[in-house]
């Protein structure tokens, strides 16, 4: 009986550290692959055995207490303990297995991960895939992450790195759409022409247009009729005929092949390095992780 309220008490620690991590508990059963109602029982369980309220509820959100908040960092490392252990056991066993978390962006899920992970399953039978596509970034120690793939500048943080492939920023169209418009032959053109533009989510802010012009790098923000909050939308939106858009070429490519989209201003393109794929320390002798990397790699 002592064990098994050792083990409850345990469950409840994981699910606490987890839901004052994210803020709900719903995001915390999604990290732990279990149902909200078992992280909301596991932690009323646990505040039954200490003896405190650890959460403030209302309808919309889950705040620590006093007291939840002086535990908080304590759950916090007990879940890095557990998962160090786990790490140390599957590494091992030297063989790829297990679930496989990787995070990234909906466009470098769908274009870059995504086309890969038959291969990886070919190879790597025993080991599962549980991809998140989200423009959001998150904590990947916080959220149970094995391996993130992230596009832009990353900060300074303690977690390790590796760069992938270049690709190149170029503009894109339809065929129809230039057979009608003309084909620009510099970006001073696009006043000329319908154009497609990219709005952040994150930011609100429209996206720039980079442009190689001798031994300068300009940036251009086109006057867009329609402007999108999707990579794929513009995409999407440029091909029926809108006019001219920009995107990155591993987006573009599938496109391209099908004959829907051909590049314009190749010339002016630019090239970009910053694609990189993260990983906790506690990640770094995974079997599964140094896998994915490597067929990552492979399929640059």
């Amino acid at each position: 009986m002592k064990e098994q309220t050792g083990l409850e008490r345990l469950t409840g620690l994981i699910a606490f550290a987890r839901a004052g991590s994210l803020g709900s508990y719903s995001a915390a059963a999604r990290s732990l692959s279990i149902s909200p109602s078992a992280v909301s029982k596991s932690v009323q369980r646990l505040e039954r055995q200490l003896g405190v309220s650890l959460f403030t509820r209302t309808t919309r959100s889950l705040t620590l207490t006093n007291e939840g908040r002086d535990l908080h960092e304590r759950a916090l490392k007990l879940l890095r303990d557990a998962e160090e252990i786990e790490q140390a056991a599957m590494a091992a066993r030297s063989k790829p297995a297990g679930t496989l978390r990787i995070a990234t962006s909906l466009p470098i899920g769908l274009h870059v991960i995504a086309p890969i992970l038959p291969r990886f399953r070919a190879l790597h039978p025993k080991v599962s895939i549980d991809l998140r596509l989200s423009d959001h970034r998150i904590d990947l120690i916080e959220e149970g992450i094995d391996l993130a793939v992230r596009i832009g500048d990353l900060p300074d943080s303690g977690l390790l790195s590796r760069k992938l492939s270049a690709h190149r920023l170029c503009c894109y169209a339809a065929p129809d759409y230039l057979a009608q418009a003309g084909v620009p032959f510099h970006p001073d053109d696009l006043h000329d022409h319908q154009t497609v533009n990219l709005r952040y989510q994150n930011s609100g802010q429209l996206f720039r247009w980079p442009f190689r012009v001798g031994e300068r790098e300009i940036e251009v923000v086109p006057s867009s009729p329609i402007v999108v909050d999707a990579s794929e939308a513009v995409l999407a939106t440029v091909s029926a005929g809108a006019g001219i858009g920009m995107a990155t070429s591993f987006m573009a490519t599938p496109w391209v092949k099908r004959g829907q989209l051909v590049p314009v201003l190749s010339d002016y393109s630019v090239e970009r390095h910053n694609i990189t794929a993260v990983w906790p320390e506690s990640r770094r002798s995974n079997p599964a992780v140094r896998a994915f990397l490597n067929t990552l790699l492979e399929g640059q």
